[in-house]
């Protein structure tokens, strides 16, 4: 093991995809409750592309190269872990590398029956899914969950813990592939988003419960003519616009609930809390293969510039995972 390693860059500090670059660092050292994984894949998301445009910053004391999760052998241990454990962990950053290091309640075992590329795509997805949908929106087992970006990381893991949950869910998707991939994967009802009226479809249905919103912008009034009565929306992005507007009126008729959340600047023993949390729900839908990771496609650590140009480019489903290149 060098003192140095090889690490992905954003040449010039931001800039389009092209400009992510392997460089040569050094080695992170682990601190007291920290573990040293040897980074065998690590998982794309969209909050990398913020962050490699200069939006993003990580939080204090976090790497500042790109790279929420990753999957791995453990080489310095802590906690509970050990050298040579396999491990699935949530990163505040530094994920795009050799090495990584981090908090090791953060470190799950990677589930039986899984690799290591399948596994670098659940912490990040699930406990993003976990926190929003089963906590802060309060899924219950016989509600309905909407679920917008149905092929997305996040929608392909949502529609699938929330059917493990026993809810019902309405899944939207942008063309009438994804919307037919989305029930492949288990939506009772999917929606072409392109084509038809999601609000419409699911009052049908008999109205939505929970709606986890990836979009915002003009879906923020469908999501609310969407709601059931005491109905949760929670936010997690706003790809579709920041800005909405918010009818007083009419969420106190429908005695609704806005909220939303982002993941990784929660402090430390709250991702703890969670990472508990997860393992003690989801893991036993991942070994049970009620929930699957789906892997749209895998890059070379080398290539993270054409990872994130395919995640851009918006075709894919499930999640895009960097593979450690060859020694």
């Amino acid at each position: 093991m060098t003192e140095m390693m090889t690490a992905i860059a954003v040449e010039g500090g931001k800039g389009p995809a092209e400009a992510l670059k392997p460089v040569r660092i050094p080695r992170p050292e682990p601190k007291d409750g920290q573990i040293l994984i040897k980074v065998r894949a690590a998982g794309v998301n969209r909050p990398d592309i913020l962050q490699r445009l200069g939006g993003y910053p990580p939080p204090p004391g976090a790497p500042d190269t790109m790279g929420l999760e990753v999957a791995g052998e453990v080489v310095i241990g802590a906690g509970r872990w050990k050298a040579g454990d396999k491990v699935c962990a949530l990163l505040g950053g530094g994920g795009y590398a050799e090495y990584a290091v981090c908090d090791a309640r953060h470190a799950l075992p990677i589930p039986p029956g899984l690799d290591f590329v399948q596994a670098a795509g659940l912490p990040e997805t699930v406990f993003t899914v976990y926190a929003n949908v089963f906590e802060h929106g309060a899924l219950k087992p016989g509600e309905t969950l909407l679920a917008h970006g149905a092929t997305s990381g996040i929608g392909t893991t949502a529609i699938q813990m929330a059917k493990a949950h026993g809810a019902k869910v309405i899944a939207t998707a942008r063309g009438a592939d994804k919307a037919e991939t989305a029930r492949k994967l288990g939506a009772d009802v999917a929606v072409d988003a392109k084509t038809e009226d999601f609000a419409e479809v699911a009052k049908r249905e008999g109205g939505a419960d929970v709606v986890l919103d990836m979009v915002g912008g003009d879906y923020f009034a469908k999501d609310l003519d969407a709601l059931n009565t005491a109905g949760r929306i929670v936010f997690i992005a706003s790809l579709g616009g920041a800005e909405v507007t918010l009818p007083i009126l009419r969420i106190m008729q429908k005695r609704a609930v806005v909220t939303g959340s982002t993941l990784r600047p929660r402090p430390a023993d709250e991702k703890a809390r969670l990472a508990a949390a997860v393992e003690a729900v989801v893991w036993p839908w991942i070994a049970a293969g009620k929930v699957a990771p789906q892997v749209d496609a895998t890059f070379p650590l080398s290539e993270a510039a054409k990872a994130h140009a395919h995640l851009e480019g918006g075709a894919h489903v499930g999640k895009i995972i960097l593979v450690a290149d060859p020694a």
